[in-house]
């Protein structure tokens, strides 16, 4: 298929687009896609997911029960299954895949990698791939092409075409959702970007185009780390603020105050989700390639990477100001979702000082009505507690490590013995000297 074939299909929206991955990113794509009269047919090596799909069992927060029973039942535009060999029936194909760091924080690649040789394999000539996954810059060029061309026999910009647009996913923003959020495209050679510009357009409402993959590659990587620098930073500010009996949350309030140059950012126990976390550290390990040190990165990392100890060690300071232990103790975590109003604990701070408290002796229990239970790294498993006035009077300490909406922040510090509030939940609220400590 010409450049010309795939964009007459585009143009008629007959052009079958496959999505590789169908979480918390190819979930909402697929259904915005769907929603825009485009044939999905969607891939997920989890038959659970794939099943569910099909028969419009929601799983994702973003995608609305009513949106999704629409594409599947009612217009058919979305579909999904584990077979890749189905690759062959898509015109383009979105990767949509995990991109982890690995205990020595590396980039996983594999799932990039195991997607790149199933598209190969199966897919025909004249086949559009855009990659969506968090990456470090060249992956694109460098880490994907290779592998296609490799495994198919067939040469980029001549028998398929290759792009990057990097997910740009707030889970729970009620303001911007995969539709109306710009969308950054970079592809390789001017038909792959006339061919990406024309897809996306179909379901994006404003997209920039920038000159080459790598562009867009780094782009995503800036936005993440200017939140990772930020966050850590004000992080930092607020150890030592309490340390000097100030008030970080008026300090940002009245810092606040100024109309230019400053935006605020918020302290609270680390940071969590797939993004912050984890994305600067791609940038960290492709530097390394040209003997470049990114010290900041480094430092910022470093810092949030120690606010769960910290934290720990906040808690404990709580309880022995009670005359208690830490071990025996019992610790109930309000919320384990990793932001507010949302059922998402990837890479949530509460997990990691839940781990630590836990491994000093504590009894750890949580309510956090978005989920109602997990399993950690370790196999253990919580079940959401009910919150009661019993578990809150009868807990040694209750920590405040996730600021949902529907928590009635009065009544349970009326109710506990002792309060840890690491997100400023406690604001105006009236308390007894030494029952709340603030991060």
């Amino acid at each position: 298929m010409s450049n010309t074939e795939i964009l007459k299909k585009i143009s008629n929206k007959t052009v079958k687009t496959g999505v590789i991955g169908l979480g918390y990113v190819g979930l909402p794509l697929a259904v915005t896609f769907a929603n825009n009269g485009v044939e999905i047919l969607g891939f997920e090596k989890n038959k659970d997911k794939a099943k569910a799909v099909n028969e419009a069992q929601n799983y994702i927060g973003d995608v609305t029960d009513a949106d999704l029973t629409n594409v599947v039942k009612e217009t058919k535009k979305l579909s999904a299954t584990a077979d890749f060999t189905r690759i062959k029936e898509c015109d383009a194909v979105i990767i949509c895949v995990p991109t982890p760091l690995d205990k020595f924080k590396k980039p996983d690649m594999s799932y990039i990698e195991s997607s790149c040789i199933d598209i190969a394999k199966n897919m025909k000539p004249g086949t559009f791939i855009s990659l969506e996954s968090t990456t470090y810059p060249t992956t694109t060029e460098d880490f994907m092409k290779p592998i296609i061309e490799k495994e198919s026999g067939l040469k980029e910009g001549k028998d398929f075409w290759l792009c990057f647009s990097p997910e740009r996913v707030d889970p729970g923003n009620i303001n911007y959702k995969t539709d109306n959020t710009p969308k950054i495209v970079g592809a390789l050679g001017t038909e792959a970007a006339e061919i990406a510009e024309a897809l996306y357009g179909l379901a994006i409402k404003h997209l920039h185009m920038v000159s080459s993959p790598r562009i867009a590659e780094m782009t995503k990587i800036l936005e993440n780390t200017y939140r990772l620098v930020n966050i850590s930073l004000i992080n930092e500010l607020a150890l030592l603020s309490g340390k000097m009996n100030i008030d970080i949350w008026e300090v940002i309030e009245a810092a606040k105050t100024k109309p230019y140059g400053f935006q605020a950012f918020y302290p609270g126990p680390g940071i969590g989700g797939h993004c912050i976390p984890l994305d600067p550290f791609y940038l960290e390990h492709i530097a390394k390639n040209f003997n470049f040190e990114l010290s900041m990165i480094h430092t910022a990392g470093a810092i949030n990477d120690r606010m769960s100890h910290r934290m720990m060690n906040k808690i404990s300071f709580a309880l022995n100001r009670h005359k208690k232990s830490m071990g025996g103790s019992t610790i109930l975590f309000m919320g384990i979702a990793y932001k507010p109003d949302i059922a998402d604990a990837r890479e949530s701070p509460a997990l990691l000082i839940m781990d630590q408290l836990k491994k000093k002796g504590a009894n750890i229990l949580y309510h956090d009505p978005y989920i109602p239970e997990f399993t950690d790294d370790h196999g253990n498993k919580y079940i959401c507690s009910e919150l009661t006035d019993k578990l809150l009077s009868d807990a040694d300490c209750v920590v405040f490590t996730t600021n949902h909406s529907c928590f009635k922040v009065e009544q349970i510090i009326e109710k506990a013995k002792l309060v840890v509030d690491l997100r400023n939940a406690v604001k105006s609220v009236k308390i007894e000297d030494g029952k709340v400590f603030k991060l």
